[in-house]
């Protein structure tokens, strides 16, 4: 019988970082929901508002000379919300990105228009261009191949939400392959034009499916729909 995760300790919640909420944690692994508007790791202009920053202050439970610290397994785009996964070790880390393509992937996203098939798989190669916006090709010299499954949930007279699984990593695949078919996501001023009311980019990483890299049991975690896809859909 798979062995239990060991129970565990978190940090004080004097400690727990804003612009993110803590899902699960133990020794081996800190799953949280990021909300929309946070970067996964820094970039040349921001190195501070990050998740990875706020959770590496976080697991030092206040002492500057502490040695713990998180590791990136993969990455949401900062107008993305939802569920990431930090790993508490190279080995942990190694384990998880090794394994990655096997574990289940569900997004949830508001799309502007309505799709004339209810359930579909999405696919193309993408190409990112010098001015790193990635677009659909047809030749599988150029791109990479991506594919998105979808399904929708609900629709009315001016939007759809649909359940997504993502068969494949790449860049901005979701945003690219629903603005080919003429939904672009609401709020996605990249691929698709600036909704009136919508202030994010309505993409959420509502549910992610793994084995833990110690007990190799499956663990599942969600993160509940953001108020603003609700308020879209009534």
């Amino acid at each position: 019988m798979p062995a239990k995760p060991k129970k565990f300790k978190s940090s004080p919640k004097r400690y727990h970082p804003k612009g993110l909420t803590i899902l699960y944690e133990d020794h081996d692994i800190l799953v949280i929901d990021k909300s929309s508007g946070l970067l996964t790791m820094g970039n040349e202009k921001e190195s501070v508002n990050t998740a990875h920053y706020l959770l590496n202050d976080y697991v030092k439970k206040g002492n500057s000379k502490s040695k713990k610290r998180v590791y990136i397994v993969h990455r949401l785009d900062r107008d993305t919300s939802g569920v990431l996964i930090f790993a508490k070790s190279e080995q942990t880390k190694r384990f998880l990105q090794d394994n990655w393509s096997d574990f289940t992937k569900t997004y949830h996203t508001v799309v502007v228009g309505t799709l004339s098939k209810k359930e579909d798989t999405l696919s193309s190669y993408l190409v990112e261009n010098s001015i790193h916006k990635v677009y659909s090709t047809n030749n599988p010299d150029e791109g990479k191949l991506a594919k998105t499954k979808y399904k929708v949930i609900k629709e009315n007279s001016d939007f759809s939400l649909l359940e997504i699984e993502l068969l494949t990593g790449r860049k901005n695949q979701i945003r690219v392959h629903l603005a080919d078919k003429g939904c672009p996501i609401a709020g996605d001023y990249v691929y698709g034009q600036k909704t009136k009311g919508v202030r994010r980019l309505l993409l959420h990483a509502s549910k992610l499916s793994c084995t833990h890299p110690e007990t190799k049991q499956q663990m599942n975690f969600e993160a509940p729909l953001p108020k603003e896809f609700e308020r879209l859909m009534k």
